[in-house]
């Protein structure tokens, strides 16, 4: 009899621990609903191969000795699916990934010729998911003082030497929080294959309103102009990468700031119609989008219509404007991927060259795990990219 009931409470904890992986594995298909389940949803989708083997593991514990194991048996082969559909979407998604770019950016420049280490380069590999990533050494300069605040970055020299193109990285935080410290490992990694790495702060809302992080991105490009010998920069070749709120800063400053050696911007999940994004709220259990867009450009758009307008880097999309590479997950629920969608359309109406992967599985902040599904994919997308745009 004991030995019955302690069987029984052994099924019974795998169908609690299969229900609650079932419940995470929603998070690969369907935006967070809120704020909490939102960071779970990184995790859930970027780290999915780990939740597939606990699942798998969960569900070796037993099979079809009674009607609550076979109950269970059935939600965590759905939900070990589910887990694994990042992996699985990321493996077509690879497919067709080096022929999209090369066809995206053929005539950015007809000199390009793709060096060994970036044609051998694989896309996407299943063993890259259990790897780590290492940080390299950085330096921190003052890049500006004003009467109230001095700005700082951190500087990942180039492990190749001789002067080389600089990424310049801006940080998300809905404009109001974050730092030049957040996901340093695209900085190492960009380091390492040959690219100068620029992380800055920039003044927050709602103290600095928008055009202040705009200003502070043209003090810092000034301050690397000014100092590039020391640095080994090559100032003809700036790249800005911005993430979420750093998308929008990017952007505006790639497309509004001319004469400083801008070659391209990426953009990773950020708000780039300021005017759309006002009339579309996001869920406010995830992010009061509303108040965070009134706080950052400074009154509602009904007030000050044309202040909405000019943070918009869609609005300043022309023929001239530089090469551009954005990332969106289909499940963000902070930015909406109608974003990118847009601006992918104004890039292409003024034959721009231009490039927009959209990632099924992906939540804002997919890029946490570089080594992820969504990971490894913007990484490979990267690296062709700075290699087009760079070249003379």
């Amino acid at each position: 009899m004991k030995h019955t009931y302690r069987k029984q409470l052994e099924y019974l904890f795998r169908l609690v621990i299969l229900a609650i992986l079932s419940l995470l594995s929603l998070l690969t298909i369907y935006p967070a609903p809120t704020s909490t389940l939102w960071l779970v949803s990184v995790i859930a989708s970027e780290y999915s191969i780990f939740f597939a083997g606990l699942t798998f593991i969960t569900l070796l514990s037993g099979f079809f000795s009674s009607c609550c194991v076979i109950f269970g048996t059935v939600i965590g082969l759905i939900t070990l699916f589910l887990f694994l559909t990042p992996i699985i979407r990321a493996h077509f998604i690879v497919q067709q990934l080096p022929s999209n770019l090369k066809q995206a950016f053929s005539h950015v420049n007809k000199n390009t010729v793709l060096n060994d280490k970036l044609s051998t380069t694989e896309p996407f590999s299943i063993s890259k998911l259990f790897q780590s990533t290492r940080k390299i050494p950085y330096q921190t300069f003052t890049y500006v003082t004003y009467d109230d605040i001095t700005l700082k970055l951190d500087y990942y020299p180039s492990t190749i030497t001789g002067k080389r193109p600089c990424v310049l990285v801006i940080h998300g935080g809905s404009w109001i929080t974050g730092s030049r410290k957040q996901l340093p490992e695209l900085n190492s990694h960009l380091a390492r294959i040959g690219y100068h790495v620029v992380a800055i702060n920039y003044r927050l809302a709602p103290k600095w309103k928008c055009p202040a992080p705009i200003e502070d991105t043209h003090a810092a490009l000034n301050y690397l102009r000014d100092h590039a010998d020391e640095l080994n920069i090559d100032i003809d070749n700036f790249i800005l990468l911005g993430r979420s709120a750093g998308g929008q800063i990017a952007l505006l400053s790639a497309y509004t700031l001319e004469k400083l050696g801008i070659k391209g911007a990426i953009n990773f999940y950020g708000p780039v119609d300021m005017i759309w994004g006002y009339k579309n709220p996001t869920n406010p259990l995830v992010l009061d989008s509303h108040e965070t867009l009134v706080r950052y450009v400074g009154g509602t758009y009904e007030d000050i219509p044309e202040k909405y307008k000019a943070s918009s880097p869609i609005e300043f999309v022309k023929k001239s404007t530089v090469p551009t590479l954005s990332f969106h997950g289909a499940t963000d629920a902070l930015v909406f991927d109608e974003h990118a969608r847009r601006l992918a359309d104004k890039l292409k109406e003024n034959e721009v060259p231009n490039y927009f992967l959209l990632l099924p599985w992906a939540t804002h902040g997919f890029d946490y795990n570089l080594n992820g599904p969504g990971g490894q994919l913007s990484t490979y997308a990267i690296e062709y990219f700075l290699h087009v745009v760079t070249q003379k």
